[in-house]
């Protein structure tokens, strides 16, 4: 009985756990896209466009000029992305380094918010928790 009782109490905060890890992991994967495709432009010295599909919920990476995607991802897990401002939906990383710079807002499972953001000057990408 006192193993009983103990499991109702302690399952809820594993599920949240692992809630919070999942999305922790979602939200690193989806700035890792960014980060990608920032060191792809260097490395192949041509700029590398990040196009975002909020309703679908899928970045993708473009060679400006082509129709040609080199590469998608999917982040179903998240509950909402949205761009900020909502009409931003990519960025261009330049062989320089930098890019033309975006936020994105993000919802997560267990309402948790994050922010990406993307540096103009030094195309530098960063995380943040937000607050509700």
């Amino acid at each position: 009985m006192v193993l009983a009782i103990a499991g109702a109490f302690v399952a809820p905060a594993v599920g949240k756990s692992l809630d919070g890890i999942r999305a922790r992991t979602e939200i690193a994967g989806f700035a890792g896209y960014f980060r990608a495709a920032r060191e792809q432009a260097v490395l192949r010295g041509e700029p590398q466009e990040v196009r975002l599909d909020p309703q679908a919920r899928t970045l993708a990476i473009l060679a400006p000029g082509t129709k040609g995607v080199r590469s998608t991802r999917n982040f179903q897990y998240l509950e909402r992305i949205e761009a900020d401002p909502p009409d931003n939906t990519s960025v261009l990383f330049q062989p320089q380094g930098f890019s033309t710079g975006g936020t994105f807002r993000i919802l997560a499972p267990g309402n948790r918010r994050y922010v990406v953001n993307i540096d103009v000057f030094t195309g530098r990408v960063s995380t943040r928790f937000a607050d509700s």
